[in-house]
């Protein structure tokens, strides 16, 4: 398996001044696998880690779990921000820096209080994604970005299946609450490598030259970074109005396809072990693993392949996608067998590798001409926000009607989103075929 997707022949290792080579690129992917592993390890034993903070029943897993997520969300746009002023390459290494204090803090907390701090600080102080993404927009754009973007998608699936299980497989030795401070060490040791990375340059400026809008993009990237950091989303709204360059997604469907395709993926994550125990008695917990981590083992499967394939048509690959997690979660309702879940979680992992490679190649198109810490800061606030609906959603639903309504309801908006992308591929054919 591979998601290796930076090309190997058409592009030297050594980077242009002010851009990035495909060996610094890997390096950045590599910190943020590593900085990945805690934060995405260690939140499926909280369950373990709350009785010894004095909450014996581990009744504000669920909250707890959120925490960062939503408080990441909040932060997104305004560390964004500041990147673009100040610089991309330090707030990188603020976001990997905040993330080994808040480690610390987390392993160390005696109390619930203190705990829930060190997460609201881990959300807050971490963002790595956004910052991550920042910082390679600065440096590549068009083709290299979107491969880039697809490259970080893969890291962030490789942390999601393999942290687990190390931590899993130290928590004879090591409680996982105490996990906490030996996993500090991760992002801290990210910060250094990437402290010996460049500062990149601006790909979007030169990007612009061949676009009717890139300078007025530029213009109000500039004085957008001015604007209030509590309303993120007003500006990119406006520009969102404005005339695109042709072929390029409006950034306000960009928001509304990344929210749509965060909520319908989530929302069948955290009572799916439930259902699979549910429909397969007896089935082992190594069993169950392997079911939830088979769609994200796709994405590293088949990631490459699906950019190159769709790399010149996002928006037919984003409504595939949906297409694809609808069937998959339709299955779910359904299947009461190992060989028909496996089936059922293969079609997930399918709409799951479409949908992530295609939104990834409609970033990097909204990168031209703007401010790229901004942009992704805003789409961080985005996806965190369809990630804790899908959870709120999740619960509630779970509650009254059971295991399965969170993949029913899953579908339902999949369902929507397919239609509506269905809409967008073939208009944005329209508008090709006549230009």
């Amino acid at each position: 398996m591979t998601v290796d997707v930076l090309p190997r022949q058409s592009e030297r290792d050594t980077a242009a001044p002010g851009g990035l080579g495909r060996r610094q690129v890997h390096a950045v992917a590599a910190c943020y696998f590593v900085a990945s592993f805690a934060a995405l390890g260690l939140p499926p034993y909280l369950t373990a880690i709350l009785p010894g903070l004095g909450d014996q029943e581990g009744r504000w897993a669920g909250v707890l779990y959120i925490v960062p997520t939503v408080f990441s969300a909040l932060g997104a746009p305004l560390w964004g921000r500041l990147a673009d002023r100040y610089g991309r390459k330090r707030l990188l290494l603020r976001a990997q820096l905040g993330l080994t204090l808040s480690f610390l803090l987390a392993g160390a907390a005696d109390s619930l209080p203190a705990f829930t701090l060190a997460l609201v600080l881990q959300g807050f102080l971490g963002g790595t994604f956004a910052a991550t993404n920042g910082y390679l927009a600065a440096a590549l754009d068009g083709a290299r970005l979107s491969r880039a973007l697809t490259l970080m998608q893969g890291s962030a699936r490789a942390a999601l299946v393999a942290a687990p299980i190390l931590v899993g497989a130290l928590s004879p030795w090591i409680d996982p609450h105490r996990q906490y401070l030996l996993m500090a060490v991760l992002p801290l040791t990210a910060a250094v490598f990437l402290s010996l990375l460049p500062e990149p340059g601006r790909p979007g400026a030169k990007a612009t030259a061949g676009v009717g809008s890139g300078v007025e993009g530029e213009a109000g990237a500039a004085s957008d970074a001015h604007a209030d950091p509590a309303t993120p989303s007003a500006s990119a709204s406006a520009s969102a109005s404005a005339d695109e360059p042709p072929g390029r997604t409006p950034l306000r469907v960009l928001y509304g396809l990344e929210f749509a395709f965060v909520f319908a993926t989530i929302i069948s994550f955290p009572y799916l072990i439930a259902l699979a125990e549910e429909r397969l008695p007896g089935a082992s917990g190594t069993t169950t693993g392997v079911l939830f981590a088979l769609p994200h083992l796709c994405y590293l499967a088949f990631a490459a392949r699906t950019h190159t394939a769709f790399l010149h048509r996002p928006h037919t690959g984003i409504a595939l996608g949906f297409g694809f997690v609808a069937l998959g979660l339709a299955g779910h309702a359904v299947a009461d067998s190992l060989p028909t879940f496996v089936a059922v979680r293969l079609l997930l992992g399918a709409g799951l590798t479409l949908g992530l490679v295609c939104l990834s190649v409609l970033a990097a198109e909204a990168c031209r001409g703007r401010a790229p810490g901004r942009l992704f800061g805003s789409l961080e606030f985005v996806s965190k926000g369809g990630a804790v609906a899908a959870g709120a959603v999740a619960a509630l639903v779970n509650g009254r009607f059971g295991a399965t309504s969170p993949v029913l309801v899953g579908t339902a908006a999949a369902l929507l989103a397919a239609v509506a992308a269905t809409a967008l591929s073939s208009r944005s054919r329209q508008r090709w075929s006549r230009s």
